[in-house]
């Protein structure tokens, strides 16, 4: 493997987010600060505590998910979709870099900017609102292992993108609300039966439950099928990766 194509990709893709660090960074830490803001503070305050939890912070762990699966996509498609947008796609394919090394340098700095842009989200609401981490190890592995499997699913989405709107679409259309409605702002366990069930279907449940789990000891689901369903996710889009470089769809359009 040849690990300076690596460095030189995940290098130029980290330069990218610090000179834009206004829209990389300080935008989704000050929209999340809005939300510890009116419903941690504000609202939280008068409001019952979830599952023994204080309402402000039963919704960190969501809030922080909610950033780090838009964050990941929007890195993970951009970077790939420059180089197809601008044409240097052909010097890289042409290049003596592998399959691996690419996916590795685009979605390895898609993921970094997500893991930092999580760690200072936390930093952020431990201003806000009081909370512990009773599994820090499994915080942080559950904050890695997503921000890598939904940094290659934008690499995905920025391989399909044919134009910017595209780019917005998943992320704005799909992902958001299906962030909204697995349990970031309650647990699945206040619905009526019939919707609990229905909510099992939204793949976004099983991360913030096993990221709340890390959180505070409770969970909607089981932590061992939040893992798995995240890792089952991840190998999904890796096979899906590979099909592409074996195949070259839509890398060179």
């Amino acid at each position: 493997m040849n690990l300076y194509g690596v460095r030189a990709i995940y290098r130029f893709e980290m330069a990218r987010t610090f000179r834009t660090i206004v829209q990389s960074i300080a935008a989704p830490v000050i929209s999340t600060s809005l939300y510890f803001i009116v419903f941690g503070a504000a609202i939280g305050s008068r409001m019952a505590k979830v599952d023994g939890i204080s309402y402000g912070a039963f919704i960190v762990p969501g809030l922080i998910m909610l950033s780090i699966l838009t964050e990941s996509i929007s890195n993970g498609s951009f970077g790939i979709y420059m180089p197809k947008w601008s044409g240097t796609i052909y010097e890289m394919l042409s290049a003596p870099v592998s399959a691996v090394e690419v996916v590795l340098g685009y979605v390895g700095a898609a993921a970094s900017k997500s893991v930092m842009l999580g760690t200072i989200i936390l930093i952020t609401a431990r201003l806000f609102v009081p909370f512990e981490i009773v599994h820090p190890f499994w915080a942080l592995a559950f904050l890695i292992l997503t921000s890598v499997t939904f940094s290659l699913f934008g690499f995905i989405l920025g391989v399909w993108a044919d134009g910017f709107e595209k780019l917005q679409i998943v992320p704005l259309m799909i992902v958001t609300p299906l962030t909204f409605l697995g349990g970031s702002f309650y647990s699945i366990n206040m619905l009526p039966p019939f919707w609990a069930k229905v909510a099992l279907f939204n793949p976004v449940v099983y991360l913030v439950s096993g990221f709340r789990w890390a959180f505070y000891g409770v969970s909607d689901v089981q932590v061992g099928v939040s893992l798995g369903m995240t890792l089952l996710f991840m190998l999904a889009c890796l096979g899906f990766i590979t099909w592409i470089f074996r195949t070259g769809w839509r890398l060179k359009t």
